[in-house]
């Protein structure tokens, strides 16, 4: 859904660490990384949830770790299975399993409340990591929410929903699709595996609750998610405060220099 962005150039990236998340043939080796204050911070810290087929060491999550140290505050960013540094085979991935590595980063990694940002893919997994730290009684860990580009149920409404009927009977005999990219890192393998389970994790068709302030930054020249959609979205949340910034000339990566600096300034707002 959104690719691997390049061209920013960070001026030092730290080696990897490794959470394993899930047990036996379950288990997963997760690549993440982290960044701590040397004193205690004042600030919420900021987890990183990137988007569909990025890594952690993509642009947007770049700056924002430099940012988060210019500004004292801690920073976690993290590969999902099948994704940059981490174990598994994409193909098998699905939203649950993202999901519950997800809320592992969050428990293990971090402490106190947190500014969610979440990219593409990431801003559908920001909102059902808000969901399930509410039902567990851990809202307290929320402090905010920056999403960019938000893919809610991209499975379902912007993948499965646009497929011809040749695309939907090649998933049926063969198991997956192979859709075209226009980013240039290949087609993407998408299993109806993906497509099936993400039905379980829907949020559109009631509504939908972030149980904490939300800025959505959503461009309108974005031919992956229509910011339609993030209209959508911020319809259906009628019981949260949020903000939508619709960016007339943004693409979907929104990584330009301008679009940094909005989603820095989003981060630091919703922070405080």
């Amino acid at each position: 859904m959104e690719g691997q962005a390049a061209g920013f150039a960070s001026t030092w990236e730290p080696d990897a660490e490794f959470l394993t998340v899930g047990t036996g043939e379950k288990g997963r080796r997760i690549a993440f990384l982290r960044s701590v204050p040397p004193r205690p911070a004042a600030k919420p810290g900021i987890v990183w949830l990137g988007g569909f087929r990025s890594t952690m060491r993509g642009e947007k999550a770049a700056y924002l770790h430099q940012a988060s140290r210019a500004a004292g505050s801690a920073f976690l960013r993290f590969d999902y299975s099948g994704h940059g540094e981490s174990g598994g085979r994409f193909e098998d991935g699905t939203i649950g399993l993202w999901l519950e590595e997800s809320l592992a980063a969050l428990r293990s990694l971090t402490s106190g409340p947190q500014v969610l940002v979440g990219s593409s893919m990431g801003g559908w997994l920001a909102l059902l990591l808000a969901r399930a730290l509410h039902d567990s009684g851990e809202v307290a860990r929320l402090h905010g929410l920056v999403l960019i580009a938000p893919a809610v149920d991209f499975t379902e409404a912007l993948i499965f929903a646009k497929m011809s009927k040749a695309e939907k009977a090649e998933l049926k005999a063969r198991g997956r699709w192979l859709r075209p990219s226009r980013y240039g890192d290949g087609p993407y393998p998408i299993s109806a595996a993906l497509l099936e389970e993400g039905r379980g994790h829907l949020l559109f068709g009631g509504t939908i609750a972030s149980y904490c302030p939300t800025h959505i930054l959503q461009g309108m020249q974005d031919e992956d998610v229509p910011w339609r959609h993030a209209l959508a979205l911020v319809e259906h949340m009628h019981g949260d405060p949020v903000t939508l910034t619709l960016i007339k000339d943004g693409d979907h990566r929104l990584s330009r220099p301008q679009d940094l600096a909005r989603i820095g300034a989003a981060v630091e707002a919703i922070g405080g």
